[in-house]
């Protein structure tokens, strides 16, 4: 009795002292555990989705791409795939599987030595609890840790709830996260579109993505995907017919690719994303999940990148071949060394090849792979370049001079790398360009920026040259000083002196400014002027005027933060972006109001509340509650004019002028209504065009990144009129056709167009002209405007000015156009 006696005190030492040390591991492990309650605030990095005005989707920005979706959103199928992969006991463990717990302990016993991986056995609330909480190091503390972490989630949250943060947080591959993300990466498909077959797939890969990586390891994706079918199976989530026909399915799994409009918007997007970074901060754009409503017309963008790499590449073959993009030293093993070279690969038209044979009239050329054969061996495949497609290349450009060989084998050697672009009748030879360029579209009654073309390739250069380049103007800028003319008593008939001015600097040097085709033509009025781009006549007027007028001219519009006050920034020598320029047009096209260039419409937060909207009309009656027979609600525009409305025609009707016969007639060819002007600088360093209808405005710009000389005789109307035609081809498709409205109480008179005085309507050279109410042609012995009587008139008489911009000012106004 006494033996059982001391048997049972020491049985209950031993217990006391187990339980005690139990309890001191347990505090030791708790102390600084985690607080697990943070879980019911969790808000997980989602992605910012960037969208077209369609609707098309044409960019992610994410840390992790993720799309949220509450529990009730998720598909029962999708479920059911990850709790037969991951956890079948999910609804009736408390947070931790004593039975998988015990197996996998059993398995690892029987796996040591063996160099396998241990398993852990981990229910999804533990995964939470690890994901969430804890590191991810494979020790004991840690998953004890786990193990009690996970029974206070379980106690705290329902299962739906652990299941949702699980099944939106969880890495799935391929740089997605959580299913809806994952969904649309492998299949492009929503979640509630999976078969059997991809949700099978998707529960596959959270234990190891990389293991069943479709791309490079399709067998072992295939296996593991039909393991979870018959999981599935064995759960009674299918049947034995539905999961046999799952498993014999094919994987299925491709790669989203962007339609080829959105292919080409990477300079708008990328605009778009610095425009969001600067407003919002970086964090919150990588992370917060906004749905970004862009103000892109997918159509306008494709068109805009195609007008803009033609004109690009037009100029550019005309300077010559220039030699190849690089040499492969043996073309032995020519498809791997060519693979290893990035491609253009935003201009998916272009194929880079190396030359694997040239002769007089021909060329072998090996093409590099547009992808690469799922068993890793790199398809090769050749092509034929005959002498018709290499005409142009023919001529090579080395230091100026153009030496011509008889034969491609002249140009073209073995190992030279090089582009083609497959047309209908054969390949054709194409070559980068050197000389960049830009294209922006918008609509001028709302500023929605409708399409922004950068650069030739958004992947050979980054910079945007439609928005961060700062050039000078040239001509394009002399509208304006027209209409602070127009705007201060002046009419279209005023006649000024076009003839040779000589004035100097104040440092001893003279200005001679000059029209670009050295004449001048004495007296003409400020419409022929503008449509014939006159620099001594607009110079004068600039002069009469005030350059303090022209200068806040050139700020009102938003051309310029500030405008130096001298004579030749009237020639347009400040600098300006292509941007800022067309929203200043548009003002005019819109008949004077105030215009904000805008590239997005509308953002919402991860709820779908709107946080921004670009348009900012007043409706009062837009929102009613119901309808009795009423008008129709129509927005209150009440924007500030920043034109008077009948300047704003009479310079419209100018710059209609430039188009039917001025410096841009062949942009006549388009058959509607358009106003134009173009610009080109000093030396053809930029060239530009601008031009709009009532219902859209688009400007080009040309140059090389570095300024120097286009060559002589290239005009914003041979080289940037060009591409504005191809891009308002496709443009003015399905617009209804519009004429540009004088505003009510304008005069319209039939006036001889050099003269300046009334004829009878009909009258050869005589045009229909507008004029304010209080202003009339003149009838005959009219002034002329000089605007240097004063003998003391200088350039840039200024003691101050630097260097520098002396000498840009007095280089200025000997090449405008």
């Amino acid at each position: 009795m006494k033996l059982i006696a001391n048997l049972l005190g020491t049985s209950l030492n031993l217990v006391t002292v187990v339980a005690l040390a139990a309890a001191t591991v347990v505090a030791a492990l708790t102390r600084h555990l985690p607080d697990h309650r943070t879980l019911a605030n969790w808000e997980p990095a989602v992605t910012t989705r960037l969208y077209a005005g369609d609707g098309t989707m044409v960019g992610e920005l994410a840390r992790e791409r993720r799309l949220f979706l509450p529990i009730g959103a998720i598909p029962a199928r999708i479920r059911q795939a990850f709790l037969s992969a991951e956890d079948k006991n999910f609804y009736a463990h408390p947070g931790i599987d004593v039975a998988s717990i015990g197996t996998a302990l059993l398995s690892n016993l029987a796996n040591y030595g063996s160099g396998r991986r241990m398993i852990g056995g981990s229910t999804i609330t533990q995964q939470i609890a690890k994901n969430f909480l804890l590191s991810s190091d494979r020790t004991v503390e840690r998953k004890l840790r786990e193990a009690i972490l996970s029974l206070r989630i379980d106690q705290t949250y329902s299962k739906d709830r652990i299941l949702e943060l699980y099944l939106n947080d969880i890495y799935l591959g391929r740089g997605a996260y959580g299913v809806a993300q994952a969904a649309l990466t492998y299949f492009d498909k929503p979640v509630s579109e999976l078969s059997v077959s991809e949700a099978a797939f998707l529960a596959a890969l959270p234990k190891a993505p990389n293991n069943y990586n479709p791309d490079r390891q399709a067998e072992r994706a295939v296996g593991r995907r039909n393991w979870v079918i018959d999981q599935m199976r064995q759960n009674g989530f299918v049947d034995a017919a539905a999961a046999a026909q799952a498993a014999a399915a094919p994987l299925g799994v491709d790669r989203r690719t962007p339609s080829p409009a959105v292919a080409a918007a990477d300079y708008f997007t990328e605009e778009v994303r610095r425009q969001l970074n600067t407003q919002y901060g970086e964090a919150a754009l990588y992370t917060a999940g906004f749905s970004v409503r862009t103000t892109l017309d997918p159509r306008l963008q494709e068109a805009a990148m195609k007008a803009l790499r033609k004109g690009l590449v037009a100029y550019d073959q005309a300077k010559g071949y220039r030699g190849p993009v690089a040499r492969i030293s043996s073309i032995k093993d020519w498809p791997s060394a060519l693979a290893k070279l990035r491609p253009l690969s935003d201009v998916p038209e272009w194929r880079l090849g190396v030359v694997l044979a040239a002769g007089k009239a021909d060329a072998e050329i090996g093409l590099r792979p547009e992808s690469t054969a799922s068993n890793g061996i790199t398809p090769a495949e050749t092509i034929g370049l005959d002498r018709k497609g290499a005409t142009w290349a023919l001529c090579r450009s080395a230091k100026g001079k153009h030496n011509c060989a008889a034969g491609i084998d002249g140009v073209l050697t073995p190992g030279d790398v090089v582009y083609v672009e497959k047309q209908e009748d054969g390949y054709v030879l194409r070559q980068p360009p050197l000389v960049q360029g830009a294209l922006v579209s918008m609509d001028p009654n709302t500023g929605r920026v409708l399409a922004v073309a950068g650069g030739f390739s958004y992947i050979q250069s980054e910079f945007n040259r439609a928005t961060q380049a700062y050039r000078q103007p040239g001509s394009s800028f002399k509208p304006f000083v027209y209409a602070a003319a127009l705007d201060n008593g002046y009419a279209p008939t005023t006649l000024v002196m076009d003839a040779p001015i000589a004035l100097a600097d104040g440092a001893g040097r003279t200005w001679k400014p000059k029209n670009y085709d050295g004449r001048f033509s004495g007296p003409s009025t400020l419409r022929v002027g503008l449509e014939n781009s006159r620099n001594l006549m607009t110079v004068r007027l600039a002069r009469h005027l005030g350059m303090d007028l022209v200068a806040d001219y050139g700020k009102r519009f938003g051309i310029y933060d500030e405008l130096e006050p001298y004579l030749p920034m009237s020639l347009g020598a400040g600098e300006t972006t292509l941007l800022r320029l067309v929203s200043a047009y548009a003002v005019i096209a819109n008949g004077g109001k105030a215009v904000t260039p805008s590239m997005v419409d509308r953002i919402q937060d991860r709820y779908g509340r709107t946080i921004f909207r670009h348009d900012q009309r007043r409706c009062d009656d837009c929102n009613g509650a119901d309808w009795t027979g009423q008008e129709e609600p129509v927005p209150v525009d009440d924007r500030d004019y920043v034109l008077d409305p009948m300047t704003a025609y009479q310079v419209t009707s100018m710059l209609r002028g430039v188009v039917e016969r001025g410096t841009a007639r062949n942009v006549g060819s388009l058959g509607v209504p358009i106003a134009g002007k173009t610009g080109t600088t000093n030396d053809e360093k930029d060239v530009w065009f601008v031009g709009f209808t009532p219902n859209i405005v688009t400007g080009v710009f040309l140059g090389y990144d570095t300024p120097k000389p286009m060559g002589y005789g290239e005009t914003g109307g041979g080289l940037a009129a060009p591409i504005f035609i191809d891009f308002m081809k496709i443009a003015l498709q399905g617009r209804p056709a519009a004429d540009f409205h004088a505003p009510p109480g304008m005069m319209l008179e039939a006036i001889d167009r050099k003269s300046g005085q009334p004829v009878p309507e009909g009258t050869p050279g005589a045009i229909i002209e507008s004029f304010k109410p209080g202003t009339a042609p003149c009838m005959s012995g009219c002034a002329v405007i000089d605007g240097f009587e004063t003998a003391s008139t200088s350039a840039t008489a200024d003691p101050d000015l630097s260097p520098e911009l002396r000498e840009k000012l007095l280089t200025n106004g000997n090449g405008l156009y």
